[in-house]
């Protein structure tokens, strides 16, 4: 499929006559952001990954040869601070005359908000009043002062209302030195997001290089076909395990959980990665050795001890979820095959 699309995109690239140099350079922060990145220029010309496979997004170090990338894209295509607070000043340092394409604050991306406690009930997503998502237009009101939080014991107050979305006044709260924004900053893990991204993708890449707009729109199109067979195919995979109760190791999933109607019950660790406290891990023991969880899952990029002091003693299964594609090869196939992965991982753990 990707071989056929390559030769429609390039001879559309030269039937318009444009040079290969005249493609601006593009820098993206994560793997599966650069895989549909690289998916709308496809024929055209080849991102730039900053943030390489098994790094964490919430806290990295650049080093040279990325730093260099940063500063000579045309164009930057990012998550937002609220996933990486250290990119942004180096965004605004080192990228100070590239556009900027923040994802995460496009009017267009659906947002859920960040959940705080240690445990979720399945109401919140899904449920027939808000399918999951909120568009910005649907905020709710909020109270905007900044407040701070203890992860040691006040894990019950959450973002969530009982529509579960949307407070567009972003705002920071401590946890033992990390700050996070109202909304949860994994968005990537919506197709329905990704599919949205993609237009807008294409059309930053066309105002800068208007000669290719007709092939990044080209492509864009179909990619937006493939995601539409990837959640059909998702779903299926996911059907037959519905019902079956999971805790993921961050809470990293929620974007899924609600594009496939298939919640979690808790996450041993926050949003931003936090190390979790002796009360939130002992909250997660509760559910997992009370209510008979089935599956805990671990991720690549954190410390397994944690899943290991969870699962003792319970009939839990585990594996191991990926959010960012560390094993896959960066490129256009990386974001649907990502997908996939999780949906059998987690069906495979159930």
């Amino acid at each position: 499929m990707y071989k056929t699309l390559l030769s429609l995109s390039t001879a559309t690239a030269l039937i318009g006559g444009t040079a290969m140099a005249d493609v601006p350079a593009v820098a993206v922060d994560i793997a599966p952001v650069h895989s549909l990145v690289a998916r709308v220029m496809a024929g055209v010309g080849t991102p730039n990954l900053i943030l390489p496979p098994g790094a964490s997004p919430h806290e990295y170090n650049l080093r040279p040869s990325e730093a260099t990338a940063l500063q000579a894209a045309d164009i930057v295509v990012w998550m937002g601070g609220n996933l990486a607070p250290w990119m942004e000043g180096a965004v605004e340092t080192l990228a100070a005359d590239a556009r900027v394409m923040t994802l995460l604050e496009a009017e267009e991306t659906m947002l859920l908000n960040f959940r705080e406690g240690a445990l979720f009930e399945a109401h919140k997503h899904g449920s027939p009043d808000h399918g999951g998502h909120d568009h910005k237009d649907h905020a709710q009101d909020h109270d905007p002062e900044e407040h701070a939080h203890d992860d040691h014991g006040h894990e019950e107050h959450t973002h969530e209302d009982d529509h579960g979305n949307d407070h567009k006044d972003d705002h920071a709260h401590d946890h033992h030195g990390h700050a996070h924004g109202t909304h949860d900053p994994h968005a990537w893990l919506s197709p329905a997001n990704a599919a949205i991204w993609l237009n807008l993708i294409a059309g930053e890449l066309s105002a800068a290089d208007p000669a290719n707009a007709s092939a990044y729109f080209a492509n864009a199109t179909m990619a937006r076909a493939e995601l539409e067979a990837l959640s059909v195919e998702v779903n299926g995979i996911l059907d037959p395990v519905r019902g079956g109760s999971f805790i993921v190791f961050h809470d990293a999933y929620q974007y899924f959980e609600a594009d496939f109607d298939f919640p979690a019950s808790g996450a041993i660790a926050l949003g931003d990665a936090t190390e979790p406290g002796p009360a939130r891990i002992a909250e997660i023991q509760g559910r997992v050795r009370g209510e008979g969880v089935d599956c805990v899952l671990a991720e690549p990029q954190y410390n397994p001890d944690l899943v290991a002091t969870i699962l003792d003693g319970t009939d839990a299964n585990t594996g191991v979820i990926d959010p960012l594609g560390v094993d896959l090869a960066p490129g256009p196939a990386l974001y649907p095959q990502l997908i996939r992965n999780m949906a059998a991982t987690l069906a495979g753990c159930l």
